[in-house]
C-alpha cells in the first residue's frame, strides 16, 4: 500500500509555508522568513529513527559551508516531536543548518511527498548498505546487524521513534526556493549523495 498525494510539487509551484518548533534549540522556524532574506534549500527528511537520515544531516557540513557562502540558506524539516528532536540534537549530534520537528507528516503530504510499505527488496538492500557502512567503519557487527547500524552514533530508539519506524516509509525531497517562495528546482523520492553544486542553484534563483 502506497499513500499516495495528489501531486508531487516542483518548479514553478508555491512553496507551502511553514512555522514550526525548531528542532534542536528552544525557538521556532518559518520557511517564508528565510525566503524573504534570500534562496533556501528546504530539507525534507524522515524521522529520527531512520540511520540513513541521521548520517545524512551530519555529512552535509560541508555542503552548508559551500551554499552559506553563497547566499543560499538551508533548512530542514524532520518528522519528530520537538521534545524527542531537541533530546538528540542536543546531545553531540548539532546540525550545521536550522531543522524544524513536525510532529506529524501532514507537511510531507502538502509537498506531495508519498509513503510506502517496505517491500523484502527494500529491507534487503537497507541491510546491506548497513553493513557497508559498518564495515567501513571497522564495527564489529555481532548477532544483530540492525542494532548495531542504529547505535553507530549513540542513538537510542526511544517508543516515538519505534512507532514512526512502522509506519510506511515516508519519501524525503530537496528543494529550492526563490525569495517569492516559488519552487525553483526539486528532488524526491531517496536521500541525494551530494547535493548539487552552489553555482546551479544559483543559476536557477
Amino acid at each position: 500500500m502506497t499513500d499516495q498525494p495528489a501531486r508531487s510539487l516542483g518548479p514553478g509551484d508555491p512553496a507551502p509555508d511553514f512555522d514550526l518548533p525548531a528542532a534542536d534549540r528552544d525557538a521556532r522556524l518559518s520557511l517564508s522568513e528565510h525566503w524573504r532574506r534570500g534562496p533556501v534549500l528546504l530539507l525534507m527528511l524522515r524521522g529520527l529513527y531512520c540511520p540513513f537520515c541521521r548520517r545524512h544531516i551530519s555529512q552535509l557540513r560541508p555542503s552548508c559551508d559551500l551554499l552559506r557562502g553563497t547566499g543560499i540558506a538551508m533548512l530542514g524539516v524532520v518528522i519528530a516531536s520537538p521534545a524527542r528532536a531537541r533530546q538528540y540534537f542536543r546531545f553531540g549530534h548539532a546540525p550545521c543548518f536550522p531543522v524544524a520537528a513536525a510532529p506529524d507528516r501532514s507537511l510531507h503530504r502538502a509537498y506531495g511527498l508519498t509513503a510506502t510499505e517496505r517491500t523484502p527488496e527494500m529491507v534487503a538492500s537497507a541491510r546491506q548498505r548497513a553493513a557497508d557502512i559498518l564495515r567501513e567503519a571497522h564495527v564489529e557487527v555481532g548477532d544483530d546487524l540492525v542494532d548495531a547500524f542504529q547505535k553507530l552514533d549513540g542513538f537510542e530508539p526511544t517508543p516515538e521513534d519505534t512507532v514512526e519506524q512502522q509506519r510506511p516509509l515516508q519519501a524525503p525531497g530537496y528543494y529550492l526556493i526563490d525569495r517569492e517562495g516559488v519552487i525553483r528546482w526539486a528532488s524526491v523520492g531517496k536521500l541525494l549523495a551530494a547535493l548539487p553544486e552552489p553555482a546551479e542553484l544559483l543559476r536557477l534563483v
